[in-house]
C-alpha cells in the first residue's frame, strides 16, 4: 500500500468505531511484519535505533513492553544482551515472535503486572508504540519502573498525542475491513509529570513533525488536502529516561 495511504489511514478527520487492542492486533499480527510502507513504523524504527545508540546493552536485561512481533529484536540481540524479556497483550504477536526468536522469553499481558521480574532487575526497559493503548498509565509505568535498577534506563516511543487528538487513529486492512485499535490520549507533559513523581529523570525528548520535505510524497499520491492538514503536527516522539543511582 503506498506510504500516503498508509498514513491517511492513521490520520483521518472521521473516527471510527475502536477495538481492544489485544483482538485487534491478534488479527493484524498475520500481517503486521509485511508492511514495507508503513510510515509510522519506518519513523520508530528510525527513532528507536538512534535512541539505543546511546545506551551500552551487552551484558544488559531488557525488558520490551509492547514487544509485538520482535521488531527491534535483532538489534537488540545484535548488542549481545544477557536477557531479553517480551510482554504484550496480544496472543498472536507473540506466537509469530516465538517462531522468529525460538527460545525467546515472552509473557501474555493482562495488566500492569510484568510477571517473572524482580524488583530492581532490568537495566532497559523499552517500549514502542504501545503507551496509548494502556488504559491505566499511572499504574503501568510505576510497574516498569519498580523492575529497572537504579541508574537503568526507560525508552518510550509512541504516536503522539497531538495527531491522536487531531483525529489521528492506528489502522489497518483485514480483507475488506479497516480496523482501528484503541487509544488513550496522554499528552507528553502528563507522561512526564508520571514519571517524574516516580523518581526518573527526563534525559531527552524527541519529537518529529510532518514538514515540508514529505511535500513530494503528498503531491505524488495527490493527498495535499492531507498534507495541509497535519503540516507541523507531530506524529511520534521518543522519550529517554534514566532511573538514578542508588547514590543520588
Amino acid at each position: 500500500m503506498p506510504l500516503l495511504n498508509k498514513l491517511r489511514q492513521y490520520l483521518q478527520p472521521t473516527r471510527r468505531k475502536e477495538s481492544e487492542p489485544a483482538a485487534a492486533y491478534d488479527i493484524w499480527s498475520q500481517s503486521y511484519d509485511n508492511q514495507p510502507d508503513n510510515l509510522m513504523l519506518a519513523l520508530d524504527q528510525t527513532l528507536c535505533s538512534t535512541l539505543l545508540e546511546q545506551i551500552p546493552l551487552n551484558g544488559k536485561t531488557i525488558v520490551d513492553v509492547g514487544c509485538g512481533t520482535g521488531r527491534h529484536w535483532a538489534t537488540l540481540f545484535a548488542r549481545s544482551p544477557s536477557r531479553i524479556v517480551g510482554y504484550d497483550v496480544s496472543a498472536g504477536m507473540l506466537e509469530v515472535l516465538q517462531k522468529k526468536y525460538s527460545r525467546a522469553e515472552t509473557y501474555l499481558l493482562s495488566g500492569p503486572t510484568l510477571t517473572g521480574l524482580e524488583d530492581a532487575s532490568c537495566d532497559l526497559v523499552l517500549s514502542t508504540l504501545t503507551v496509548a493503548h494502556i488504559p491505566d498509565l499511572p499504574a503501568a509505568l510505576t510497574e516498569w519502573c519498580r523492575v529497572l535498577k537504579p541508574g537503568g534506563k526507560m525508552l518510550i516511543t509512541d504516536y503522539h498525542p497531538a495527531a491522536l487528538a487531531k483525529g489521528g487513529q492506528r489502522t489497518f486492512r483485514e480483507g475488506d475491513n479497516l480496523i482501528a485499535v484503541r487509544n488513550h490520549v496522554y499528552p507528553i507533559r502528563q507522561l512526564l509529570a508520571i514519571t517524574g513523581s516516580l523518581g526518573l529523570q527526563e534525559v531527552s525528548v524527541t519529537e518529529k513533525k510532518i514538514d515540508d520535505s514529505m511535500r513530494p510524497n503528498y503531491e505524488k499520491q495527490n493527498a495535499m488536502p492531507v498534507f495541509r492538514r497535519f503540516l507541523g503536527v507531530p506524529i511520534i516522539y521518543g522519550i529517554h529516561l534514566k532511573k538514578p543511582d542508588a547514590a543520588n
